[in-house]
């Protein structure tokens, strides 16, 4: 295997343990490291949905096993945003326009991982229903369209609004990432959809990363310096895309 395949795989554990270590499933990651790599946009996308949803189905289980899911706060945000991220699968992007749209994004995914918001504790907010099932619609669309969960951005929403504190906020976007993703998956599908040759080898790998982050993010674990050479891939990611 050559030595730039070899690299690929090392980053996309990396990215696995992660994002799971905080209830997402990794596609801002995936996708940066396939744009790294010089994967075809074509195979980025349902290459980062399937990961995405393997990988947050391990973090919802754990999280949601260690008791901090709650079906309140995730049913709206989710029913808006099924039905709409499987019309954003359903859009043809232009390769063009697609890049520069996830350079952005993954700037956003940059500034969610270096500036956190601080966990709001005990200090909840009751849930805005409707600025939910808003929030959720666009975030699905837009998740589809990409090939992303939409965890970056449902996040910082829980988290700066004080809807959910940080283990609540990582089991909601684990499975919000999920359904996400399967329902851009399946409006991507009726288009088709080209595959790596790699992709069994990436799943596993994803798999085995994402374990091993949501069991130790649904518990402890400071994550501060890996997270610090993520944000640097996403950039330099982020930069070639947008310039490129």
């Amino acid at each position: 295997m050559p030595d730039a395949l070899i690299l690929f795989h090392v980053l996309l554990v990396l990215v696995a343990f992660l994002y799971s270590s905080v209830g997402h499933g990794g596609a801002s990651g995936y996708l940066a490291l396939m744009a790294l790599f010089g994967f075809l946009p074509e195979v980025m996308r349902p290459t980062a949905l399937v990961l995405n949803i393997l990988v947050a189905g391990l973090a919802f289980w754990h999280y949601a096993r260690a008791g901090h899911f709650r079906w309140a706060l995730f049913r709206p945000f989710a029913l808006a945003s099924i039905p709409a991220a499987f019309v954003g699968g359903l859009w043809d992007v232009d390769p063009l326009m697609y890049k520069k749209i996830l350079g952005v994004l993954l700037l956003f995914a940059v500034g969610r991982m270096v500036f956190q918001p601080r966990d709001p504790g005990t200090s909840l907010r009751s849930l805005h229903v409707p600025a939910a099932w808003l929030t959720g619609a666009a975030i699905g669309f837009l998740s589809g369209l990409i090939g992303m969960g939409g965890g970056i951005l449902l996040s910082p929403v829980l988290l700066l609004l004080r809807w959910a504190d940080m283990r609540q906020t990582a089991a909601v976007s684990a499975l919000f990432i999920l359904v996400n993703s399967a329902a851009g998956l399946a409006g991507l599908g009726l288009s088709g959809i080209m595959w790596d040759p790699s992709m069994p080898l990436m799943t596993g790998l994803a798999f085995a990363g994402g374990m091993a982050g949501s069991w130790m993010g649904a518990r402890h674990l400071p994550l501060g310096g890996l997270r610090a050479m993520l944000a640097i891939v996403l950039i330099v990611a982020s930069f070639k895309l947008i310039f490129t």
